[in-house]
């Protein structure tokens, strides 16, 4: 219907509509979009226009990425430095003054999402990207190593699954979704520091752990067995896929496409996924083979056209129709990203290409035919101010480069 309305004329009367019959299906429940505010903070009128965006394109599921090294972005009054002081600082500015949510700001940003049918989740990441909780409570700190120096929570310590889990209590009380989302990915980045910790050695000891990467699967089905005392479903990146986890409550995102074996064995195993995969649903990724800022991997980057073909012309080969898989969901990265033209850019309109991936069965796509309707949306981004990314005459619209 909204898309309808914006295509309808306008007069003194009023909008005019003519009458349609619409028979539709969407090819998948989940579709996805998440937007990480650790490495950099945008605000509540931000999230509001991606959440509206989101909802003309028929994507439901708003993964809210609120801590990681950079930044805790959540109050929690029970740990009230959390926010005072791992708040402070982004990946530009580390001396940035303290950017969060309050409670009022997420009962506000839950209920207008809500009323557009899109379901916000949360991410409390964990063991690993635990940089900025450290700052702020450095006696639960596992520790790290060289540039990720107190990167990981310390599963040695009682106090730290007591902590978390009270900071997942917390959690819940604000988003009603049912659903939480634990991180659980590159823990490998700042593990080496378990080593020569005496609480991480006895817990090896006591449970008859092997190795690090043991310990590592210990704290995730630990943790996830405190969440779902509190929630329905529990949310992990694919390295979680390792883990012994309850099946019929458990998500998997699939984000290393250089890593399908990875997604074989979630499904292997039972798990539901969702496909996130690098390439080409990161969105921080360049678009354009001339642009400069964002980034690559080995050469690959992720142009509209990848986005709308997945899952064909991928490097990699999987099976998308897996019964398995909820949907899809695209990641909109933020190291890069200091202002919201920037981070306009980069969405738009790579996020019309993610609501026909992710609503439109493949054998009723056609990219020559959708690049013929997004001119028409255009129009629509700029009567709403939006700064994108032409495909058709790059010039018009230059890249941003957030310096």
């Amino acid at each position: 219907m909204l898309q309808l309305l914006k295509q309808a004329p306008v007069s003194k009367a009023g909008t005019a509509m003519n009458c349609w019959n619409i028979r539709d299906s969407t090819k998948y429940k989940w579709r996805g979009l998440l937007l990480d505010e650790s490495r950099h903070f945008f605000g509540k009128k931000t999230v509001k226009l991606i959440l509206d965006w989101m909802a003309f394109y028929k994507l439901n599921r708003f993964h809210w990425h609120l801590t990681d090294e950079q930044g805790w972005r959540l109050q929690i009054k029970q740990y009230p430095r959390l926010s005072s002081i791992g708040g402070n600082g982004n990946r530009s500015n580390p001396n940035a003054p303290a950017a969060y949510y309050t409670d009022a700001d997420i009962e506000e940003i839950v209920q207008y999402a809500a009323a557009r049918y899109i379901t916000v989740i949360p991410e409390i990441d964990m063991p690993g990207h635990a940089t900025a909780s450290n700052r702020a409570y450095p006696e639960f700190s596992g520790g790290g190593v060289g540039k990720y120096a107190n990167f990981t929570f310390n599963p040695g310590k009682k106090g730290t699954y007591s902590y978390l889990t009270n900071i997942l209590r917390y959690t819940k009380k604000l988003f009603p979704s049912e659903m939480i989302h634990l991180g659980g990915d590159e823990v490998s980045f700042g593990i080496d520091s378990w080593n020569h910790d005496p609480g991480v050695q006895e817990l090896m000891s006591k449970e008859h752990l092997p190795d690090l990467i043991a310990v590592e699967r210990y704290f995730i089905e630990r943790m996830a067995d405190s969440a779902l005392t509190m929630y329905n479903k529990v949310l992990l990146w694919d390295e979680a896929t390792d883990a012994s986890l309850p099946v019929d409550s458990t998500i998997i995102f699939w984000w290393r496409h250089d890593k399908p074996e990875q997604l074989r064995k979630a499904f292997q195993k039972g798990y539901h996924v969702v496909l996130c995969p690098r390439i080409p649903f990161y969105f921080d990724f360049v678009q354009d083979s001339s642009h400069q800022a964002g980034r690559k991997w080995q050469g690959e980057f992720n142009s509209l056209g990848k986005v709308y073909d997945f899952p064909n012309n991928q490097p990699y080969t999987i099976d998308a129709t897996n019964s398995l898989v909820l949907g899809v969901q695209a990641a909109l990265w933020t190291e890069t990203v200091l202002t919201e033209k920037r981070l306009e850019y980069l969405l738009f309109p790579r996020i019309a290409a993610l609501s026909e991936t992710a609503w439109t069965n493949t054998n009723n796509k056609n990219y020559d035919q959708f690049l013929i309707r997004l001119k028409k949306h255009f129009m629509w981004y700029r009567d709403a101010g939006i700064y994108y990314y032409n495909p058709f005459d790059s010039e018009k619209t230059p890249e941003v480069i957030d310096k």
